[in-house]
């Protein structure tokens, strides 16, 4: 943590020097000292300072500059740093002045000229001022800040990709924050260039794409080999524990990442049923373990990356990204997991990202403080959406079509439901409409048997409705099932077209899809388990294919 700083400005050199000298001889320990000759220069330091995180504890001022008096410059300083305690120096004939100025800019002292001895004149004042500040003073948060409006789905865009990818920040509604409006005056900027990110490094962005962000924290590193051994497509548990024992049994590795790494797994509160944590244990907690692991051990980790193509020849594969260099591997694992599937009601594709959100979007949650929220599905996701939910929200109602949650849910997150007081599953029904004006505040919903509708205020919808495949960006000749699943091993050998695009000798491996060299792993893959051990279990599994295909060739 940066040190509070005590700036001084004075136009005077040789008085600027001897504040700095006394001021650094007694608080210099505790303090950064800064020190300026322009009082115009001096407030454009202050928006850098404020953008970087530092806190001004006091103003040493004089009252009388050229380019504007101590009083002037205090009163457009304190919209910056309000909580500094302020200081005027003086001269005899400006006692009138600064005792004005005790009402106008809340002054907190005016300190005459010379102040000799600093012992007696000085630091006694200075020191009690600084220790009443200090019992007020909590640390501003030295990491990057976001400002935006809660209900606009850029700004859910921009919070979702830096929580999905464990990169610390701060949010600041517009609209609730007062900092937030202090940060937009600092950087004179309008509401207009919302949504706006501050950087650690002070450097600020009005409406910056995911790309121009990943780049800017690092994400986006240069590819360090010209060919790689195996490249995983897809950073959920699966490609995440590829990546782990790729890098480990020596393999040049690349895992590729469209959004952020962990999956839908990712994103779950809390995992109660995978191996090792009784206690259970959060997807981001999940995701930060392993990411650390894999790149401790050599893996390279490129993200947000779309893959658009896999090109073959000569046994090497091209991965085409969307922008950016084109990939050479000799193997492939496909690991790019599903997508929720889209809920086709009206109001629906309105309202995303304001107030309707597919997924547990967690980065909300503290916004459901006190409000009604509905969750729609009943699988594992749901359950663990709404458990967590039930902290922040009044009430929680889970929308299913069926007639309970049985034959969707796992038992243990059954109970947990059962036994939350906020928590109210709504059986038989399913959404019709969603309703409002610039964000979600109303949800019709209808029961299926009787087809009654009802109307329910909502503060937000998160969509947990099943999933689809990603896998529509794959033009290879890889064979998928009917729902788009990747099929794998002995299952190709159902399909007619198979011997057209298989001509080893061999059969595929277990997990080796019609196209050689290419596997896929997790819930991508066609009769996947869709649990997060079965997902680390075959991403782990498909490294040990990639050894024998490599061997081959």
């Amino acid at each position: 943590m940066n040190k509070p700083i005590i700036f001084s400005i004075d136009d005077d050199p040789q008085v600027l020097r001897a504040i700095g000298r006394d001021i650094r001889a007694q608080y210099n320990a505790d303090y950064k000292i800064i020190s300026s000759t322009s009082a115009s220069e001096a407030l454009d330091l202050l928006t850098d300072l404020k953008n970087g995180g530092d806190t001004v504890a006091m103003f040493l001022v004089d009252q009388r500059m050229p380019e504007m008096e101590g009083v002037d410059f205090l009163q457009k300083a304190i919209k910056t740093f309000p909580v500094a305690k302020r200081v005027l120096l003086t001269a005899y004939s400006d006692t009138e002045a600064a005792i004005k100025a005790i009402n106008d800019v809340q002054l907190d002292y005016y300190l005459m000229k010379p102040w000799n001895p600093p012992e007696e004149k000085l630091y006694p004042v200075i020191s009690d001022l600084l220790g009443d500040w200090q019992s007020d003073y909590i640390p501003d948060f030295k990491g990057i800040k976001v400002i935006g409006y809660q209900f606009s789905p850029k700004s859910h865009e921009i919070k979702d990709f830096l929580a999905g990818n464990l990169i610390p920040y701060r949010w600041y509604d517009v609209e609730n924050d007062p900092e937030a409006k202090t940060l937009l005056e600092t950087n004179k900027l309008k509401t207009s260039d919302l949504p706006l990110i501050i950087y650690e490094d002070g450097s600020c962005a009005t409406k910056p794409t995911v790309r121009q962000i990943a780049e800017k924290t690092g994400l986006s590193p240069q590819i360090k080999n010209e060919i790689y051994d195996v490249v995983i497509i897809g950073a959920g548990p699966a490609g995440l524990a590829a990546a782990v024992y790729g890098s480990s049994e020596g393999l040049k590795t690349l895992l590729i990442e469209r959004r952020a790494p962990g999956g839908q797994a990712g994103t779950s509160s809390r995992i109660e049923n995978y191996l090792g944590f009784p206690a259970g244990l959060s997807g981001a907690d999940l995701t930060r373990r392993a990411i650390s692991q894999a790149t401790r051990l050599g893996a390279e980790f490129l993200s947000p990356h779309v893959v658009r193509d896999i090109r073959q020849k000569d046994g090497y594969k091209t991965i085409v990204l969307d922008d950016g260099p084109e990939i050479i591997s000799r193997s492939i694992v496909i690991t790019t997991g599903v997508d929720y599937r889209k809920l086709e009601v009206k109001g629906v594709e309105k309202f995303t990202g304001a107030g309707i959100y597919y997924g547990s979007a967690m980065t909300e949650a503290s916004a459901c403080k006190g409000k009604d929220v509905f969750v729609i599905g009943g699988g594992n996701s749901a359950g663990q959406a709404a458990m967590y939910l039930s902290k922040f929200a009044r009430k929680v109602h889970i929308v299913i079509r069926r007639e309970d949650l049985s034959a969707t849910m796992s038992a243990y997150l059954i109970n947990q439901i059962g036994q939350t007081s906020n928590i109210e599953v709504l059986p038989n029904t399913e959404v019709c409409e969603a309703d409002g004006i610039e964000c979600l505040e109303k949800l019709v919903l209808v029961n299926v048997k009787t087809q009654d509708r009802t109307t329910h205020e909502a503060s937000a919808m998160y969509i947990f409705i099943g999933a689809r495949p990603y896998t529509d960006w794959i033009k290879l000749d890889i064979i998928k099932n009917d729902k788009e699943f990747i099929e794998t091993g002995r299952n190709l050998a159902a399909y007619d077209d198979f011997k057209k695009v298989w001509k080893l000798k061999r059969d595929p491996y277990l997990l080796e899809t019609s196209c050689p060299g290419v596997f896929a792993a997790g819930d991508v893959r066609a009769g996947a388990m869709n649990r997060v051990a079965s997902a680390v279990g075959e991403g782990s599994m498909a490294i040990s294919f990639v050894h024998k295909y490599l061997a081959e060739v």
